[in-house]
């Protein structure tokens, strides 16, 4: 598996810690972190990551409204998201998949199996 670059955009300093852990660990994939929709954003436009995981329940830009944004740039529209969420109902899985994301992975997760995950989402 070749070396890929993920941004990971989580407030959850934890969950930014274990999921950097799993795909250094299992995948020595490149990981760069965001606390805030914002900084993610910003983080995407200047370094340009193979994908991104994204929570989706964030305090002043929740996920759904980073994502509209990443798809509004034409430097970060191109980029895979994939969403984190512990919101796994079916309705909600539908509204993400019509928003245009590339996955879901519903938290809890474990972070070893990440980077199985996110190929078989993105195919790689």
């Amino acid at each position: 598996m070749q070396t890929k670059r993920i941004l990971i955009i989580d407030d959850e300093e934890t969950i930014q810690t274990v999921v950097q852990f799993g795909l250094k660990i299992a995948a020595g994939w490149e990981v760069f972190t965001a606390s805030s929709g914002l900084e993610g954003i910003q983080i995407a436009q200047t370094q340009k990551p193979d994908v991104i995981l994204l929570d989706v329940m964030m305090p002043n830009m929740d996920g759904i409204a980073t994502f509209k944004k990443l798809q509004a740039h034409s430097e970060t529209e191109q980029i895979p998201v994939i969403l984190l969420t512990a919101k796994a109902q079916t309705a909600e899985k539908h509204q993400f998949n019509d928003l245009g994301v590339s996955g879901v992975i519903t938290k809890p997760f474990n972070s070893l199996e990440l980077p199985e995950q996110i190929s078989r989402i993105l195919n790689w």
